[in-house]
């Protein structure tokens, strides 16, 4: 991509997403995610419907009237993006592929730190990790998180979850929000995906193209894998075909599930070219309900 077209795209994107942060997300943001605590603030004159728990008796004493303590949210986050971009983020059926849908969330979630004067960081990951960069502030630092979304070209092409979450593991000491960005196309990560959900506040998002495991009845048709390049030639017309596709897209979509589930993670199901908009803010909304 021209350095003028990304340029451009990055720009259409901050546009996009930062409206939507300003309308809808930061405050489902900030409500959902908590500062670590409470700290003291100042200390003001009693008002009518204070807390008078927080009545500072020292300050009382010395006044001769009341004074409550002011504690404010101790907020400063650490939000982590990490985004899967394996051979199959390049797919993409309808108008946007996994990847440029991948971007524009990233952006959402950024921008939704940025505005509650949290840190972002990035780790992009394929079958190793392909970049990391640490957690920081500022409009460009987010910027450059969506740029590097859209345009970075990996090394590799396959999938490995595990050593993306180990690396994630070890080089964020922090308690911070993770966001896992990926189709989940994986094998053994189960452990360690507990282990930095009980660490962290994770989150996976998964991304989903229907086409990859549904196809059209089209005919005799050649299939290529995205990470391994391996070809295929199906029969979309065989029933026989279509049910099998079916049958294990059902398997994928239960086993994702299941796994969230028994982890004890909360997830978002995204389809690329499809509304995202919905999902995110029904995640957001339930979280703020069970809290």
């Amino acid at each position: 991509m021209l350095t003028k077209e990304l340029l451009k795209l990055v720009r259409q994107i901050e546009i996009r997403t930062k409206g939507l942060v300003n309308q809808v997300f930061s405050g489902e943001y900030h409500s959902v995610f908590k500062g670590r605590g409470m700290e003291f603030s100042e200390v003001r004159e009693y008002q009518f419907g204070d807390d008078i728990r927080n009545i500072d008796w020292n300050v009382t004493a010395r006044f001769g009237h009341p004074f409550v303590k002011i504690f404010e949210e101790e907020r400063e986050l650490t939000v982590i993006l990490m985004v899967d971009l394996s051979g199959s983020q390049m797919f993409g059926s309808l108008s946007k592929t996994k990847q440029r849908v991948a971007a524009e969330l990233s952006a959402i979630l950024a921008f939704s730190a940025l505005k509650n004067n949290d840190k972002v960081g990035l780790i992009l990951f394929t079958d190793k990790v392909e970049k990391f960069v640490p957690p920081r502030k500022g409009n460009k630092h987010v910027l450059r998180i969506i740029r590097d979304v859209l345009s970075f070209e990996p090394e590799g092409n396959k999938t490995n979850l595990r050593t993306a979450l180990e690396f994630m593991n070890g080089a964020i000491k922090k308690r911070s929000i993770v966001f896992l960005l990926s189709d989940f196309m994986d094998e053994g990560y189960e452990k360690i995906l507990r282990a930095v959900g009980k660490k962290n506040d994770l989150i996976g998002i998964v991304l989903d193209d229907r086409r990859e495991t549904e196809i059209p009845q089209m005919g005799l048709i050649k299939l290529t894998d995205a990470e391994t390049n391996q070809e295929r030639w199906i029969d979309t017309s065989s029933s026989r075909v279509q049910d099998a596709l079916r049958k294990r897209r059902e398997e994928i979509l239960e086993k994702r599930k299941s796994l969230f589930i028994s982890s004890r993670l909360d997830s978002i199901y995204v389809q690329a070219g499809s509304n995202y908009i919905t999902p995110l803010v029904n995640f957001f909304r339930l979280r703020e309900r069970r809290w």
